[in-house]
């Protein structure tokens, strides 16, 4: 979910930073590369495939020299961590925070893996990143140590569809849409619902299964879908219809307990958005109350109440492990109905009956 409004920049034109040269990771057939200005990864790429987006108008000058707009949504890209995430609207800071709009400096590299430390911190914490390739697997750990205070968090990976695509999911307990509208007038979802099943009341009366990326119309929407109690890995899966592949965001659901969805399709009309990001999704894994703010997430509200955390309590060592995949999609796949890790792979059943198996780093979610 970046940024819904214009934000208030500082008003300094040095508060833009130049392009920054980007930090390449290979293995095998897959490359990473990682933007130090800001923390994301603007660019990967396994065998052709390239699973995450970009926004157009990261090379243009007119938008990297407008102090009105955000850091982070200038270099608008990839996957990057939020903390916090959405709105601070208790110390007042940028949209998504530090992590996702200060600098990054380099502590350690080599052929396949970085190491990065944020320039600054979050409530005194520091915070570490480590982006790692392994085959089609790219692998992220952040180590949050110190700081006070309570703060959001959140991946933020983006994908794009030039056609529209499928999802499935790990099993939900609830399904919520904010109250207040991405961008007013264009949300597909009625606001402020709370569900037990993937299909969401639409405005227009009829419903919408979440399963179904909503390609034929323009739509800026937004919605949380909270991981069933007792789950051991949480898993999202986008099949891309034309572009023929897979993208699987792997997570831990006791760190990581709620999955926000963003859709942002052609709605928003404003700088730099100007109609022309269309066709993408957020695949937004955190602990966080959607879109509503620091705030919101800080006091009792619909997640809690259902026994999900919405904040971070700073202060001792925490680790995010994050992962995502990029496979073909084999012939006749739709939808998967389990993912599983053990001895060393990740398992994938399609609800055909078909299954895959490829190597996953032994105990990585442990």
């Amino acid at each position: 979910m970046a940024a819904a409004n214009r934000a208030v920049g500082s008003g300094d034109p040095m508060s833009t930073p130049a392009v920054s040269q980007v930090i390449r990771i290979i293995h095998g057939d897959a490359e990473a590369r990682i933007d130090p200005a800001v923390g994301n990864i603007p660019f990967w790429r396994v065998l052709g495939r390239t699973p995450l987006h970009a926004a157009p108008w990261r090379d243009e000058a007119e938008v990297q020299n407008d102090p009105a707009v955000a850091l982070v949504d200038k270099r608008l890209a990839g996957d990057f961590l939020c903390m916090p995430f959405g709105r601070d609207d208790v110390n007042g800071g940028p949209i998504h925070g530090p992590t996702a709009n200060d600098r990054w400096d380099l502590v350690e590299q080599d052929v396949a893996m970085a190491r990065f430390a944020l320039s600054t911190g979050v409530l005194g914490a520091h915070v570490t990143k480590e982006v790692r390739l392994v085959g089609p697997c790219l692998l992220q750990t952040h180590v949050v140590e110190g700081g006070t205070g309570e703060v959001t968090f959140a991946h933020h990976p983006m994908a794009r569809m030039s056609e529209g695509g499928r999802l499935s999911f790990s099993p939900k307990r609830a399904v919520l849409t904010d109250p207040v509208a991405q961008h007013k007038g264009a949300n597909l979802w009625i606001l402020n619902q709370l569900r037990g099943d993937l299909k969401l009341d639409r405005e227009d009366g009829t419903q919408w299964d979440l399963r179904t990326y909503p390609a034929g119309h323009v739509v800026e929407d937004f919605c949380i879908l909270a991981e069933a109690r007792g789950a051991v890995l949480g898993w999202t899966c986008l099949m891309r219809n034309a572009e023929d592949d897979i993208l699987i965001v792997l997570k831990d659901p006791q760190v990581l307990p709620v999955t926000m969805l963003w859709v942002s399709n052609g709605a928003r009309d404003f700088t730099p958005w100007n109609s022309r990001h269309t066709g993408v999704l957020g695949i937004e894994d955190g602990c966080a109350m959607g879109g509503e703010g620091l705030r919101a997430a800080t006091g009792d509200n619909r997640l809690t109440a259902l026994g999900v955390p919405t904040t971070l309590t700073l202060g001792p060592r925490h680790v995010i492990r994050h992962a995502m995949v990029s496979l073909p999609r084999p012939p006749g796949w739709s939808e998967l109905v389990d993912v599983s890790l053990n001895d060393g792979q990740l398992h994938l059943r399609d609800g055909g009956g078909g299954t895959v198996s490829i190597p996953f780093p032994e105990a990585y979610f442990d």
